[in-house]
This record gives C-alpha cells, structure tokens and sequence, in this order.
C-alpha cells in the first residue's frame, strides 16, 4: 500500500517506520525532510505556506495521514499549522484526483473543553474552550468534507520517549496537586502511532471518528503519587495547579477499542514505567 504522511514529526515518523517495516511505501512531508528516515521517499513541504505549490502526489496513494503539530499556541500558529494546511491538502489530492482512499486527520480532544469530571465520547458536542481549539474544530469540518473515507482521531495528552516534562515537574518538585480530584487523559506515542495503523488498514470501514485515550483518566494526584514513588522522590505538595490545555473531563475509548484495537500501555502506569526506564526513542 502507498501511503502519505503530512508533516511527519516524531509521531508520523513512528507511524512510517512500523508502515515500512510491514512492507508499505510511506512518503512523508515536513519542512526538514532530512530529518526523515531514509527508508522514507521524502519532500520538503512547509504545509501552511500557500505561496509555494505542493509536488505531485501519487494517484496510487490509498492513505493519506495529517499529523500537525503547531510550533507555539497562537492562533496564528494553529491557523497556519491546521486550518490553511488542511486546505491546500485538500485542494492537492483533489488536484492529482487521489479521492477514494482514507485520510485520517490527528485533532486533539481540546475542542471538548471542560466537563467538570464527567464522561466525553465521540457523540459529546463540542465546545472549543479557546480560540486553538475553535480553529482545530474547524479543520475537523473541512477534512471532513474529503469526498473518500475522511477519519478523525482525537488524541489526548501525548506522552512517550523524550516527552519527559510532567516526570521532571515531579522530579524538580515543581509540580503541583491539586486539592480536589482533577480527571487527566493521555496516550503513549506507541499506542498513537498504532491506532493511526490500525484505523488506516483495517478490513471494515472505520467509524468517522474516535477517540484516542488510554483506558484509565487519571486523577492529577494519583499521577503524582505514582510518579514521585517510581522516582524516589517526594510526593508533589498540594497548591494551585498550573493552567492546562485539558478540562476536568474522562475519555471514553469505547469507540476505539470496539474497532478491535489493543493498547501496548493500556494505563499510565505501564507507560510511564516505560518511559521512567529509558524505552523507545523520541524522533527529530
């Protein structure tokens, strides 16, 4: 199978090279392509520049994965990153009429916001919280009118090799509990990267959107807790947690795993073992 993957950072990057080594052609585009594995055939594409045309894509391309990735929060950033690339992406596979296959687009379960601890699956509505995440919920409608098989998965809090800033607030003794419980959702790289794989290549018509959460919320103090005893060190003091991204919400991965999806790090606990142990490698 012929594969695309668009703006191929360290998670695109961990999906073309499982692709590869299962014997698929992967073709990856990001603004450094020589940071790429050389197993990939690659291009230097800068997705949000709308001043330079796109190569050619191979009309023989049957999956087509976007893994954007802003480099700062502003809506500056997101637009360029998300909403201005989602269309000129659109516009070129419609231009090298590669319109029958899957495009599965990497959105962020942000455009919930908060939903003071209770349950949030694919059938919740959204309410984009802050303005990054309105213009995500608006990339989410345009690849969505991809007239072959448009597929949203929703990540929540990556975490995986090199993703090391909640272990070294513990460690430093920065980070801070919260006195009430506070829900966290996440998923490791490896089980991301996976579920793009499995969502691309799996024998039924996957659902138009999942979400991609491990199977456990975490309460923010429990994480601490296990954190500070797999490092030795003190467990975070109680104080006023610093502003995050993610509302006081509990994901449901129900959808995902119905698909017939298996997790490597089905909770934190067997994650962060992994990534407290030096496992796996973060890619440029």
């Amino acid at each position: 199978m012929k594969v695309l993957i668009l703006g191929a950072g360290d998670l695109g990057t961990e999906v073309g090279l499982r692709l590869t080594a299962a014997g698929h052609h992967v073709t990856a585009w990001r603004r450094r392509a020589e940071l790429l594995p050389k197993s990939f055939a690659s291009a230097s594409v800068d997705l949000g520049d709308d001043s330079v045309e796109f190569p050619v894509i191979d009309p023989d391309t049957e999956l087509v994965i976007f893994t954007p990735a802003a480099a700062e929060r502003s809506s500056g950033a997101y637009t360029r990153t998300y909403l201005v690339a989602a269309r000129r992406i659109l516009a070129a596979l419609d231009r090298d009429h590669v319109l029958h296959g899957r495009f599965i687009l990497v959105s962020s379960t942000a455009v919930y916001g908060d939903a003071a601890g209770g349950w949030v699956d694919e059938n919740t509505p959204v309410a984009p919280p802050s303005p990054s995440a309105q213009i995500l919920a608006e990339t989410e409608s345009v690849m969505s009118q991809y007239p072959g098989t448009p597929i949203i998965l929703r990540l929540a809090g990556i975490y995986g090799p090199g993703r090391n800033h909640l272990i070294e607030q513990v460690k430093s003794g920065v980070a801070r509990t919260p006195s009430k419980t506070f829900w966290t959702n996440r998923i490791h790289r490896d089980d991301a990267a996976a579920a793009l794989i499995h969502l691309g290549t799996m024998l039924h018509t996957p659902e138009p959107l999942y979400l991609g959460v491990d199977h456990e919320p975490a309460d923010l103090g429990l994480l601490h807790e296990f954190l500070a005893h797999r490092l030795n060190v003190s467990i975070p003091a109680i104080g006023e947690r610093e502003a995050k991204r993610g509302g006081d919400r509990r994901l449901s991965n129900a959808r995902l795993l119905a698909s017939g999806f298996s997790f490597a790090f089905p909770t934190f606990r067997e994650g962060y073992s992994s990534v407290i142990a030096g496992e796996g490698i973060r890619h440029p």
